[in-house]
């Protein structure tokens, strides 16, 4: 059996299978640790000359005046002590499966991930949706807060004018996780409003980052037609989610994800959306960083 702290988290943590960013603390060190995947972000800070940090996000390191150092390498741990910082690999080594979510929707649009500005990854996927697939419309709106920058970018490479039709109550969580039809429900008409005098008789495009069960979307498609919106053409920031995350994330059953048992205008249809586009899973790459798509993806798409 190890002695030290540091020896047995590594062997706890050898039995785990999955995604994993662990940060612990004795009185003297402070030790994080990546999965060997390096599904789930972890960065290194400073404070100072000496005052170590680590987050799962750069913006933290902003709250409390931190310097941003490096990322955490996939199947890293580094050790902070007060002389500096002692890095190991205690972890056979493995293809980098980095989560494309956390571009996506899950990081806050003021981090840095991979060296890519998310808010500019999320931009570059409104680009990329807006050469994919254009419309002609009135107004872009985002359905926020994770589709305001996509719209963003969708409304500078379109031309159209860019618009908040929708408006989100800053007090409520997510939506897409709770267990029942009707909680959800609710909790879309609690944490989403439409500007009625803004998108009276235009024909908006909606762009929101993801359908996972379509119960939001169709909501806001609803609210959007009751508040006089004369077409209702959503444009998706993500591919089409067929599969659940095994990683963590609350997401529901495979036969709950529209997309594992529709095509896309197959849930165009059932939604009962003027028009519905995914953004491709190359352009995704493309906005996030990855000019081609590799034979072995960075980011975990199965």
């Amino acid at each position: 059996m190890q002695r030290s702290i540091p020896e047995r988290l590594k062997d706890a943590l050898r039995l785990v299978e999955g995604a994993f960013s662990v940060i612990a603390m004795t009185r003297t060190k402070l030790i994080g640790v990546r999965d060997a995947r390096g599904v789930r972000p972890l960065m290194l800070g400073r404070i100072g000359d000496h005052g170590w940090v680590l987050a799962s996000e750069t913006c933290a390191f902003d709250i409390i005046g931190a310097d941003f150092v490096r990322e955490i390498e996939p199947g890293e741990m580094v050790i902070c002590t007060r002389d500096g910082i002692e890095s190991s690999r205690p972890f056979d080594p493995m293809p980098s499966k980095f989560c494309v979510f956390e571009y996506v929707y899950f990081s806050r649009p003021d981090s840095v991930i991979g060296g890519h500005s998310v808010y500019e990854a999320r931009r570059r996927i409104g680009v990329e949706l807006a050469r994919e697939a254009p419309v002609e419309a009135d107004l872009v709106c985002p359905v926020p807060d994770s589709g305001t920058p996509a719209a963003i970018g969708y409304s500078q490479e379109s031309g159209i004018p860019y618009a908040m039709g929708i408006i989100r109550n800053q007090y409520m969580g997510r939506t897409f996780i709770e267990p029942t039809d009707h909680i959800r429900n609710m909790g879309v008409r609690l944490k989403l409003n439409v500007n009625r005098a803004l998108i009276r008789g235009k024909r908006v495009v909606l762009v929101d980052d993801s359908v996972v069960r379509g119960t939001t979307s169709r909501k806001i498609k609803d609210m959007a037609r009751d508040a006089g919106a004369k077409e209702a053409q959503f444009r998706i920031a993500s591919p089409p989610t067929e599969w659940p995350c095994c990683y963590g994330v609350d997401t529901p059953e495979r036969d709950k994800l529209l997309a594992a048992q529709m095509s896309e205008e197959e849930i165009r249809e059932h939604l009962g959306m003027d028009s519905l586009r995914f953004v491709s899973l190359d352009g995704l790459y493309r906005a996030c960083g990855e000019p081609k798509r590799a034979k072995e993806p960075q980011f975990c798409d199965a």
